[in-house]
């Protein structure tokens, strides 16, 4: 009798197991279907929510280091055209985005528009030096003339020159080439970011995901257009993705994302490479691919970007894009030292060395709400320059020249507390879930199998019993 009253109640057993691991079972799909209802409802860009608090305000610190390249053989350049020798100097750093988002108003199409303030204070602890230091780099106005000025004009060009005591190089204070100082012969201000401070980028438009969450951060509309108009094609001239600071929520690897950057004046694609641990958190990296500023030889999506002939070799040239058109201003925007350009780009510039690990544009995305959480914009700012029988500073040069004058890392990542709360809010709840759904499925199954075993066995044990 006792026998049997242990075979039933390990019977009992194993079905109670069962029903825990069925349990265990049943909770993943609920789980998920929890877990994207809630994320679904706090990544929704309207008062209240989490992903409007992190996204009005200024956010974490954004910092935008400079290295400025020092030419250090302009004598030999400009009177026996040797080949240009720099030397980069750097990081000069300045605190940016700084200023919470400006304007923000709410549209009845399930739209939010708002601008970026822009400001840039200079962070001598991060720095190598004062922004007074001083470099040797290439003369804005003399490139700059040089392309923008027809050859017949040259003489003209020339004479101001000479007249300003100007020449192809010039020495300046790492603050003046950066955000300004005034041109001998423009007597205007120019600098590579002038004008910056008191400025802002937009207006922006993006979808707030109200009505569908897989819109949600992407971009309607910049400067009041759904369109760009700098690149007289259609494609070159789409607004695709985000801004980056965010994305839809539930990251597919396999899916690249999308966003364009005011900075480089055109949309591009991040594809996913890895995924790493920041600070508990689990966060897709994405990268651009070399393809993205690849020769139109290479990659036909390009073609539209390729503006001049002469200056790209029939537009065979990689890595480098000419925003003219959008700045205003002979900009020619590349990778830091040229990564992933063509070799001669480098050759015409003794000085480089790219590095992927130094020099790549990445971006951290956590996967199931879509929020950048650490990323490294680098792009460098070049202007060209080429041979000229009129200009004096020019006679002696070779050939078209894109020259590198400074090199930027725009970046920034959660900090602790932000961390803290982010585990806190979403990342331990997951786990939570996760783990009762593993222990109750591991165990609920452990138990079933060892009480249908342990069943099995005392029935065996009382059938030789009986035959006994």
């Amino acid at each position: 009798m006792g026998c049997c009253n242990a075979v039933r109640g390990l019977i009992a057993g194993s079905v109670v197991g069962a029903l825990v691991a069925v349990l265990g079972a049943i909770l993943m799909p609920v789980g998920d279907m929890l877990i994207e209802s809630t994320v679904t409802k706090e990544a929704v860009i309207e008062p209240g929510t989490t992903a409007y608090d992190n996204w009005a305000s200024a956010g974490a610190p954004v910092y935008r280091q400079f290295w400025l390249y020092d030419v250090l053989n302009p004598d030999g350049v400009v009177e026996f055209g040797d080949t240009p020798m720099v030397k980069e100097r750097g990081p000069y750093t300045y605190k940016t985005r700084y200023l919470a988002k400006d304007n923000i108003t709410a549209h009845e199409n399930h739209t939010v528009s708002f601008i970026l303030p822009a400001g840039a204070i200079f962070e001598p602890s991060m720095s190598v030096g004062p922004e007074e230091d001083e470099v040797t780099v290439l003369n804005l106005f003399v490139a700059g003339a040089y392309s923008l000025i027809p050859e017949s004009a040259h003489g003209i060009l020339n004479t101001l020159i000479i007249g300003s005591n100007s020449s192809l190089f010039q020495r300046r204070s790492v603050k003046e080439v950066l955000w300004g100082y005034r041109d001998p012969v423009l007597g205007q201000q120019v600098g590579l970011f002038y004008p910056y401070n008191d400025t802002y980028d937009g207006p922006y438009s993006i979808f707030t995901g109200k009505d569908d969450i897989s819109k949600v951060s992407l971009i309607d509309k910049w400067q009041d257009q759904s369109t760009l108009s700098f690149w007289d094609d259609k494609y070159c001239n789409m607004i695709n993705g985000t801004d980056a600071s965010s994305f839809p929520p539930f990251l597919d690897k396999k899916t690249p994302l999308f966003f364009f950057s005011s900075d480089i004046c055109r949309s591009v694609s991040a594809v996913y490479s890895g995924t790493f641990d920041l600070k508990g958190i689990d966060v897709y990296r994405y990268m651009l691919p070399p393809q993205t500023l690849a020769a139109p030889t290479q990659n036909p999506d390009n073609m539209c970007f390729c503006r001049d002939a002469l200056v790209t070799k029939n537009c065979t040239m990689a890595g480098v894009l000419d925003v003219s058109s959008c700045r205003g201003f002979p900009v020619y925007i590349s990778l830091p030292h040229f990564l992933h350009g063509s070799a001669y780009l480098r050759q015409a510039v003794l000085g480089m060395g790219a590095s992927e690990e130094h020099h790549s544009t990445y971006l951290d995305v956590e996967p199931i709400t879509g929020f950048t959480l650490r990323f490294a914009k680098r792009l460098q700012v070049n202007m060209m320059y080429g041979p000229s029988t009129k200009i004096t500073a020019l006679k002696n040069v070779k050939d078209y020249t894109i020259f590198p004058v400074a090199w930027l890392n725009e970046t920034a990542a959660l900090d602790e507390e932000t961390a803290d709360m982010f585990k806190k809010e979403l990342v331990s709840q997951v786990d939570l879930l996760d783990n009762l759904q593993i222990g109750l499925l591991s165990v609920g199954s452990a138990v079933c199998v060892l009480c249908a075993v342990a069943a099995c066995v005392v029935s065996r044990n009382k059938s030789k019993n009986t035959i006994a």
